[in-house]
């Protein structure tokens, strides 16, 4: 699997409780610009409407090899493919508790464009600032093991 574009804030801002995997509509010039890695994910989420999954937004820069016309909205609301199934189990665990769907990856596998969505849960100031601590930690024993 080849990462295409990473949320990079979304473990920080989150605590992370489930991952899922669903696949993108997308058209053929927003492949070809996110193969070349021209995408963000940063500020955007999920949410479920008149029963399907929908992304909103995911900035997608447009595909201009030659300055062709007809270029696509670059953060328009795009569907994501979940079964019936599925989305169920989002809608229950979405009016259950106080959590929201935040893609964390776009990645290629078996050469099709996938998303990776994570059941998430805000985190608080004070959570963030035992993640800094934690991770200041970790970088002092990895630099005092260096010596």
């Amino acid at each position: 699997m080849k990462t295409l574009i990473h949320n990079r804030r979304a473990k920080f801002d989150y605590e992370i409780l489930e991952t899922i995997e669903a696949g993108i509509v997308l058209l053929g010039k927003e492949v070809k610009s996110l193969k070349s890695g021209q995408g963000k994910l940063d500020g955007s989420y999920a949410f479920i409407s008149e029963g399907e999954l929908m992304i909103l937004n995911m900035y997608i820069s447009p595909y201009q090899p030659k300055n062709t016309m007809g270029a696509v909205e670059p953060d328009r609301s795009r569907k994501l493919l979940l079964r019936k199934k599925e989305i169920d189990y989002l809608i229950g665990k979405l009016k259950e508790k106080k959590f929201t769907l935040i893609p964390l990856k776009v990645y290629l596998k078996k050469g099709k464009i996938k998303l990776e969505l994570g059941l998430a849960r805000g985190k608080t100031k004070i959570d963030k600032r035992e993640t800094i601590k934690k991770r200041e930690a970790e970088r002092e024993i990895r630099k005092n093991l260096k010596f």
